[in-house]
């Protein structure tokens, strides 16, 4: 398969088996992850691993459309304490989503299934996921990530339209 292929292959599962990843799955996932590219290079990214079923019931308290059964959660965090400067600390959340699809795309790369459940900025979320994982104030969690084994299958997609797509200039059609 290609890596275009990959990317459609990608879709967010929510239906996991109890099989539980290695610890060289996760590693390869945050080693994926971190090879996202972060404005000026700052990384004010911080990962958590839950992978206990206590850590992962919390988790799924906290957030209302995070019901999900995995084995494994990745929780995707921005450091503003690592961005010195007030004019970079505002990129946090695009460094950070772009270490998340990484990370999805990764999983989808190994047969895992995946699914992002927003957190931020939901301030109710954000704190009842501070709460759950001891998050400290200038840390904010950006999404949680459930990983696992997939018990449900679903067909390669793209959802491209022409209608969101112009030529030269906003609202100009353009048909590729």
């Amino acid at each position: 398969m290609t890596e275009i292929d990959w990317i459609l292959r990608r879709r967010s599962i929510r239906k996991f088996t109890e099989q539980k990843l290695t610890s060289d799955q996760i590693r390869l996932l945050l080693e994926a992850a971190m090879a996202a590219p972060t404005a000026l290079n700052l990384k004010p990214w911080k990962f958590i691993i839950v992978e206990d079923e206590n850590g992962l019931s919390e988790l799924r308290k906290a957030l209302p459309f995070g019901k999900i059964d995995a084995p494994c959660a990745i929780v995707v965090c921005g450091d503003l304490q690592s961005v010195k400067k007030p004019v970079t600390e505002r990129f946090w959340v695009q460094d950070c989503s772009a270490a998340s699809q990484n990370l999805l795309l990764a999983a989808t790369s190994l047969g895992l299934g995946s699914v992002w459940c927003g957190v931020h900025p939901i301030n109710q979320i954000e704190k009842s996921v501070r709460k759950a994982l001891d998050i400290p104030q200038d840390v904010i969690p950006l999404n949680v990530i459930f990983i696992g084994y997939p018990a449900e299958e679903k067909l390669p997609r793209t959802q491209y339209s022409d209608k969101y797509v112009y030529s030269e200039k906003y609202g100009v059609p353009c048909e590729l």
